[in-house]
């Protein structure tokens, strides 16, 4: 019979990012709900149509979004909170969900576990049920369109309850004041109760004459004991009840299973994947514990996360391995992790890219193909082909930055003074009042700022004519920021695509792809950097546009960068070399950046850090190291500036609360944070522990085109006060403004201004030491 293979999680968003343009036409109103819906089935075809050649024994379906496949589930499931219910037109409700309307602000929206991805937050009151069935919808249309069985795939039960936020319903509205103990113990109850909808689905599935179907489990490779896995064996029992002729596969990822015994044992499905890309601790658990005789193990063979090349040889020592303990018969290959992690496709990239570092990289359709080759050398005993991997990664070393990080471990990485001496005497020196109003960053790239960018890096205007239109840009924004009203500005950063892109750019050891777009969340797409060799900062970076816009204003303007581990996080770094190493590079190249942005005059430096808690391992025993090296990363960055510089950071849409200790450790003089679409539920980690540096709120959502009103962004702003020492607290959106309209984000921004001087109104507008 030999090894079977499959694939999970293939790009949704095109090629040529189809999905985005054709979505983002729809909401403009320039498009039809049927036109938007003809464009995204389209997109749909062409991927199938590459998955279905790729020789498979199990086809994915349902695999498939518009905006986020954990909503997905939610709308499935009508765990529709009660501020979206009225919307009638199911299509509309669930966009609504996503970007909030007039009358409803949004759900929350988070990292998707230790990624980059952000899904949004399931809000559970209870009573679910199945209200449309699309992994039957999904089967029925490939087995229609393509005349091929599928195996669809969805969120699993435990993953969507783990993932959820657990909510009071009392007189129409959401109540967030539960305990931990209080939504824990809704969790069991809650979970049977979405398990016996989805044992509801797999019946109609069964009906229908399905054969296999796969639930994504990656929440299985969280600290587990043993009562919750109990819990999860019984909510398989209860989605498996009455289920005997479909094979139910069960993939984990990003992680290793701790509870290995007891999960590939007693829960009652058919098959298991593993992922054996991310270490070797999963071979150990086979080693050790064996797997049980009636199940298929799905092994995650082939990297899912990292742009690299498959070793072939490697990958089938590995399999050879595995087959000692599983028999060749009961395995299916497949990816370690979703292929949404990665771009479409290499192709484009040629000619682009340097030969060598092309010899070096594959994407989700060279996965397709490595899994054929893969599949062709095991079952037909194909040679494997010829490969120079390590050759071509020794041509990219930098022996000179490589030992400049050497000692860093051993260095006590620390400013020269308190907090509390700094604060003081930077408040003076920048002459701001109390509840000081501020942005993130960035301002609206309008289609013009596009365009023009799209011209320049054609070469149809010159780079004067480039600085000259980026010049316009900056003092437009800074008049905009005058005619508002708020205390410091920022320059708009109208020059950058991609707050890591940007940098990279201007960094030695990163590469970057034509059209190597990768969804974020939505319909936002990042083309992460590559990081293939050692980093380096050949020259200024930001100096002159942050410069230019503090000479049209007598108000403080911030200089702008993105922080070490940000940047590490946010791009595919090579995987030979310590990832904290490659974090060191880019810190000592960042404060280089930061001592030049000082020297040129500026009173305030913001380091921005939004994936500093995306980088967490999902091990609690594995994630003090990590800390404690991003930490020192981002000290690295600022550590020899004067006491009168003021560093910000930014940090949204993570967790924070088990953190707040090493994001104080890091010692910012303020940190921004997300506070509006978790409606304040961030503050928690502040009231539990006593933050005395700055904290700049973010009372507004710029992920939803609504403008907040006054009262909204007042009441998150007034929870802050009740905490936080007044003089520390400064007033923010919750990220930056680039992809919103002008017409949008003026209305919001006099909002904010209007929240800070109800504030000093209240409270004072001076300082009080």
């Amino acid at each position: 019979m030999g090894i079977k293979t499959t694939v999970f999680g293939y790009p949704k968003i095109g090629a040529n990012r189809e999905l985005k343009k054709a979505v983002e036409s729809y909401w403009k109103g320039e498009i039809s709900k049927e036109e938007m819906l003809q464009k995204a089935e389209e997109v749909n075809v062409e991927r199938m149509k590459k998955v279905i050649n790729a020789d498979l024994d199990y086809v994915p379906s349902n695999d498939f979004s518009l905006y986020d496949f954990v909503l997905d589930v939610s709308t499935m499931i009508d765990a529709v909170p009660h501020r979206f219910q009225h919307i009638t037109d199911s299509l509309d409700r669930y966009f609504a969900m996503a970007r909030g309307t007039d009358k409803a602000p949004a759900c929350e929206m988070t990292k998707w576990f230790d990624t980059n991805y952000h899904y949004i937050v399931p809000e559970l009151t209870g009573g679910f049920k199945l209200v449309k069935n699309r992994p039957l919808q999904s089967y029925r249309w490939a087995k229609e369109r393509f005349g091929i069985e599928t195996k669809p795939v969805l969120v699993g039960a435990f993953t969507y309850l783990m993932l959820s936020k657990v909510y009071e319903r009392q007189e129409g509205s959401l109540l967030v004041n539960m305990t931990k103990a209080e939504k824990s113990e809704k969790f069991k109850p809650l979970l049977f109760e979405v398990a016996s909808v989805y044992n509801q689905m797999l019946k109609e599935l069964q009906q229908e004459g399905v054969k296999a179907v796969q639930f994504d489990e990656p929440a299985l490779v969280l600290d587990l004991d043993e009562e919750k896995v109990s819990t999860l064996i019984d909510a398989y029992k209860v989605i498996t009840e009455g289920i005997t002729d479909i094979e139910i596969f069960v993939h984990t990822y990003y992680e290793s299973l701790d509870q290995f015994e007891m999960i590939t044992r007693k829960l009652p499905v058919s098959g298991i994947g593993l992922d054996f890309v991310v270490n070797g601790e999963n071979l150990e658990n086979l080693k050790r514990y064996g797997f049980p005789e009636d199940k298929k193990l799905i092994a995650g063979v082939i990297s899912g996360r990292y742009p690299w090349k498959t070793d072939y040889r490697e990958v089938v020592t590995l399999i050879e391995e595995i087959k000692k303990y599983v028999d060749e018969d009961r395995i299916v290959l497949s990816n370690s992790a979703p292929l949404f992690h990665l771009p479409v496709s290499v192709k484009p990239e040629k000619g682009h890219l340097d030969d060598s570092l092309i010899g070096l990289l594959s994407f989700a359709d060279e996965r397709l193909e490595e899994i054929k080759i893969l599949k062709q050398i095991l079952n037909e005993g194909k040679e494997p082909p010829s490969q120079t991997l390590q050759t071509l990664r020794d041509k990219f070393k930098n022996e000179a930055v490589r030992q400049a990080v050497k000692e860093i471990d051993r260095q006590e990485i620390k400013r020269a003074h308190s907090f509390k001496e700094r604060y003081r005497k930077q408040i003076e020196e920048l002459g701001i009042p109390r509840f000081p109003t501020t942005t993130i960053g960035s301002f609206p790239q309008t289609k013009e700022v596009r365009q023009m960018r799209a011209k320049f890096r054609r070469g149809e205007i010159s780079l004067q004519e480039y600085e000259s239109f980026i010049k316009e840009q900056i003092k437009k924004a800074v008049e905009i920021q005058e005619e508002l009203g708020l205390d410091v500005f920022v320059h708009g950063e109208f020059e950058r695509t991609d707050m890591v892109e940007f940098f990279g750019e201007k960094l030695e050891g990163f590469a970057f792809t034509k059209n190597g777009w990768v969804q974020s969340y939505g319909t936002r797409c990042v083309r992460p950097p590559i990081i293939y060799g050692d980093v380096s900062r050949p020259q200024p970076m930001t100096v002159e546009e942050i410069k230019y816009a503090q000479k049209l204003t007598d108000k403080p303007v911030k200089g702008m960068l993105t922080g070490p581990v940000t940047i590490l996080n946010w791009s595919f770094y090579r995987k030979d070399i310590p990832k904290k190493e490659i974090a060191y590079q880019i810190a000592l190249a960042i404060r280089e950046e930061v001592l030049d942005l000082e020297k040129a005059g500026i009173k305030i430096i913001q380091i921005d850090e939004p994936a500093f808690r995306e980088g967490l391992p999902l091990k609690k025993r594995k994630q003090e190291e990590y800390l404690n090296w991003a930490v020192k990363a981002f000290r690295l960055t600022n550590n020899t500036v004067k006491q009168t510089t003021q560093i910000h950071t930014h940090m949204c849409y993570s967790e924070f609360n088990e953190i707040i200790q090493w994001i104080y450790e890091m010692d910012a003089d303020v940190i921004s944070i997300e506070a509006s679409r978790s409606r304040g539920e961030i503050i928690q980690a502040f009231e539990r522990f006593n933050y005395d540096h700055g904290i700049g709120v973010g009372v507004y959502d710029i992920h939803s085109p609504r403008v907040p009103p006054v009262e909204e962004m007042l009441e998150i702003a007034e929870r802050t006060v009740q905490i936080i020492d007044k003089n520390l607290i400064w007033i923010n959106p919750d990220c930056g403004l680039k992809t919103r309209q002008w017409e949008e984000v003026m209305p919001a921004l006099k909002n904010m201004v209007s929240v800070a001087k109800i504030l000093r109104e209240k409270y004072g507008s001076k300082y009080s030491w």
